[in-house]
């Protein structure tokens, strides 16, 4: 080892958190249990404050200023986190398919159907910045409100949105089939799934941007984390469980099942990837401070992790 001092390896029993936990008496773990489990509630109810009238008041200028000159129709239908009720306040998108049917529009190239919304936008709110990228146009309302609004066109075979280089448009997308995945898993959980989504939204967003997963890469990885989950249904638990699973899945893509693009991931790359590996050990860095916390039996390190 030239000197070196010899690596100590701990026997399963005697390492130092498995000491520390055994240390805490039973009432105090109970006590522990209880009152981190009760925080998580507390955060999750004021995440799920929302003003809905306000959103909707948002939505409908929207649909005012798009349809205006226009002929046949535009509908919106939401979708992203709002449908899927994983909404966090503050902290996801508000996304939008604005669906064209029987209009001029149909014809255009999605590049210029953003454009056109972009002008009607800007016309109807000369005050609210709008930007144009390459699936979508963005907004942020003076109230905190980020809302998203990608254009969709009606055809025979279904509808399609822009690709994901935006010159063209893409193949039929389903856009119900991954909310109703979500459902589904979030049902087989006793309703426990989406609160986990909602909190690990919240810890994800105090991250440096280049490590934070979208919304909708989380909510893929929460549909997998939970399919076959048979452990405890605590809030605790169950985030614990998924930012687990989270650390390691991240380094494989997951198949886009909406024909939205090919990975819901894509922009993390390959399998294995500088990119997933950086995310992954970051998850693993929140991984471990949750288990510090369960070890040391202390509501103050939630606290911290919570961002407080």
């Amino acid at each position: 080892m030239g000197g070196g001092e010899e690596p100590i390896y701990w026997p399963k029993d005697t390492r130092p958190d498995e000491l520390l936990r055994r240390a805490i008496s039973d009432e105090q773990r109970a006590s522990y249990e209880a009152e981190s489990n009760a925080y998580l509630q507390d955060i999750l109810a004021d995440l799920n404050v929302r003003d809905t009238e306000k959103v909707n008041a948002h939505l409908e200028t929207i649909k005012d200023a798009l349809s205006g000159e226009i002929s046949g129709s535009i509908s919106l239908l939401q979708g992203g986190s709002t449908k899927k009720h994983t909404y966090v306040d503050g902290l996801s998108d508000i996304d939008i398919l604005a669906i064209i049917d029987n209009s001029t529009l149909v014809n255009k190239s999605p590049s210029d159907v953003l454009e056109y919304f972009a002008e009607r936008i800007r016309e109807r709110l000369p005050n609210t910045p709008v930007t144009v990228g390459a699936l979508a146009i963005t907004l942020r309302f003076s109230d905190g409100y980020e809302i998203q609004v990608l254009p969709a066109i009606t055809t025979q075979t279904g509808i399609r949105i822009a690709t994901s280089d935006g010159v063209d448009w893409s193949n039929v997308i389903r856009p119900d089939k991954f909310a109703e995945k979500l459902t589904n898993v979030n049902r087989l959980n006793n309703n426990g799934v989406v609160p986990v989504i909602k909190l690990y939204k919240a810890i994800n967003s105090q991250l440096p941007e280049e490590l934070r997963l979208s919304g909708y890469h989380i909510e893929s990885l929460a549909i997998n984390a939970f399919q076959n989950y048979s452990g405890s249904r605590s809030r605790k638990d169950m985030l614990l469980h998924f930012s687990q699973y989270a650390s390691d899945a991240v380094l494989e893509p997951i198949r886009d099942d909406t024909g939205q693009s090919i990975h819901v991931d894509d922009k993390l790359g390959d399998a294995g990837s500088l990119e997933r590996k950086k995310v992954s050990a970051s998850i693993k860095r929140i991984v471990a401070r949750m288990r510090l916390a369960d070890s040391e039996a202390s509501l103050a390190r939630w606290r911290e992790l919570m961002g407080e």
